[in-house]
């Protein structure tokens, strides 16, 4: 990834936070409040779920473990957008550098990966509880998560490796304006100098292909799962209701905004820029919030912490 592969581009320019739309200053700072205390709260929100399942003994189950492994993947998705995003905001000249946009590329793409075989094995977890529950310690065993939790973060990295297989040896020559606030494969493509419609094509197949087939395979789960709850409906269909549609309100935020950027055929509309933002910084917010705040062990456990954190800091 030397100089030759680039040799007219060591910058990008991104794209305002705005859209282009808003120049008012206190517009802007109004925004650069907003973005903080979303990446505050989202940071501290996916901190203490992490914490409170790793130090509660309450919460050594499965599907606390694979929780706590999303909350620490959103703390990654987070990171890899939104300090830069909020950083551009005090600077009229919004750039990231040649080497910092292919970070960001992998991480994104890491991360993603990573989410999306989490979701499908949250998924598994509540088949597995609520339509085998007699074999669910046997089947949901310590074994079993280590290996999803390895299998995501394997094709995860596997994922984001073949996706910069596709930028390694393309030239950049100009222009250099990104059509976002950050960097991402469809919009490197777009501002190579040779030819990448074949590049493209194989970039979205890629992204796409792993995005949609991860979405169908999980509604093809929880149709699975809600036809067993009506079918043997009592007293406990109501709690695996209310369960089950916390995880499918976090799969359509997650995978709606990121289906549309892979696979709609006109990615510089507007609406693509919006969802970017969505995917980027909506998402990991609402995470723990779905999670955890519906979620009333999940609550008494990180009160818990949240009285430990705050005695031992009186005490120190």
């Amino acid at each position: 990834m030397d100089g030759a592969n680039h040799p007219g581009v060591s910058e990008f320019l991104c794209l305002n936070l705005c859209f282009g739309l808003i120049h008012s200053w206190e517009i802007q700072l109004l925004l650069l409040v907003f973005s903080c205390v979303l990446y505050v709260a989202s940071m501290t929100g996916n901190i203490l779920i992490v914490f409170s399942v790793t130090i509660d003994p309450h919460l050594h189950s499965p599907i606390y473990f694979l929780l706590a492994s999303l909350s620490f993947t959103d703390l990654g998705a987070f990171s890899a957008t939104s300090p830069k995003m909020i950083y551009d905001l005090f600077r009229k000249r919004k750039v990231i550098s040649f080497g910092g946009c292919i970070a960001q590329v992998f991480f994104i793409h890491v991360i993603s990966g990573v989410e999306m075989v989490l979701l499908i094995a949250m998924a598994f977890d509540r088949y597995v509880a609520i339509c085998k529950p007699l074999h669910y310690l046997t089947i949901m065993s310590p074994r079993m998560c280590i290996l999803f939790l390895a299998a995501a973060w394997a094709l995860g990295i596997i994922h984001s490796l073949f996706q910069l297989a596709f930028i390694v040896n393309l030239s950049f020559c100009g222009p250099n304006v990104l059509g976002s606030f950050y960097c991402d494969l469809p919009r490197l493509l777009r501002l190579a100098c040779t030819d990448t419609y074949r590049l493209q094509f194989m970039g979205t197949v890629n992204s796409g292909f792993l995005c949609v087939g991860s979405f169908f395979i999980l509604l093809i789960s929880y149709i699975f799962i809600l036809f067993t709850v009506w079918k043997h409906s009592s007293g406990g269909s109501s709690k695996a209701l209310s369960t089950l549609s916390a995880h499918i309100t976090v799969v359509f935020f997650f995978f709606g905004p990121t289906m549309f950027v892979y696979t709609w055929p006109h990615p510089s509309s507007r609406m693509d820029k919006f969802l970017a933002l969505s995917d980027a910084v909506l998402t990991p917010f609402l995470n723990p919030v779905i999670y955890a705040f519906r979620n009333k062990d999940m609550k008494a456990a990180m009160k818990r912490v949240w009285r430990q954190l705050v005695i031992y800091r009186r005490i120190s």
